[in-house]
């Protein structure tokens, strides 16, 4: 049984710290006015020092990534995967920068050979199915349209998500959560009550 204390756990709650501070950094000043300077600095640490417990930038950008993700889901997570999706589009539109690294890093990952490429390719099999099986619930309570493909339409509710993302950065005057909730509203469809 591994030691609770020691280089291990000092490890990973260095990392814990790290990715904090830079979920801070970018959230408040984006991705592209940030250097690994100054996230190492934010964290204690020489640049050096902060990639040490990364291996290299886009490892650090991709371990950022992965705690927004899982900082969302403990935030703002329900049962009902599509209510996370449209409670997450509203909320990216206070984080900006974090908008601009995950557009801006995902676009450079769709390279087979980044480091993160694989990374993408799980994250987006993992949400399309979770929201597949999410149009199918709604669909068998009476509260989706039936005609709807779950598959294409969890495939069309990224597209959306991840538009709005890139749409936010070009002053879209319309709040996405609302495009998001309209989208939503027309799946609907008639419902067994109608």
């Amino acid at each position: 049984m591994a030691n609770s204390r020691g280089p291990y756990a000092k490890g990973v709650a260095k990392r814990a710290e790290i990715l904090r501070a830079a979920l801070e950094v970018i959230a408040r000043h984006g991705y592209r006015k940030t250097s690994t300077r100054e996230l190492a600095a934010a964290a204690g640490l020489s640049e050096a020092g902060m990639l040490h417990y990364f291996g290299s930038k886009e490892q650090l950008f991709e371990a950022v990534l992965r705690a927004r993700d899982e900082a969302d889901m403990s935030r703002f997570g329900t049962a009902d995967p599509i209510d996370n999706l449209t409670t997450i589009v509203r909320h990216n539109r206070s984080v900006p920068g974090l908008v601009q690294l995950y557009s801006t890093f995902s676009a450079e990952a769709g390279d087979p050979d980044h480091s993160s490429h694989e990374y993408f390719v799980e994250r987006y099999a993992g949400i399309r199915e979770a929201l597949a099986d999410a149009v199918r619930a709604r669909q068998s309570a009476g509260t989706f349209n039936p005609s709807a493909d779950p598959d294409a339409i969890a495939t069309l509710l990224i597209a959306l998500s991840d538009g709005l993302q890139i749409q936010t950065q070009y002053e879209l005057s319309t709040d996405p959560g609302d495009l998001f909730d309209h989208l939503l509203t027309l799946l609907a469809g008639p419902t067994r009550d109608s």
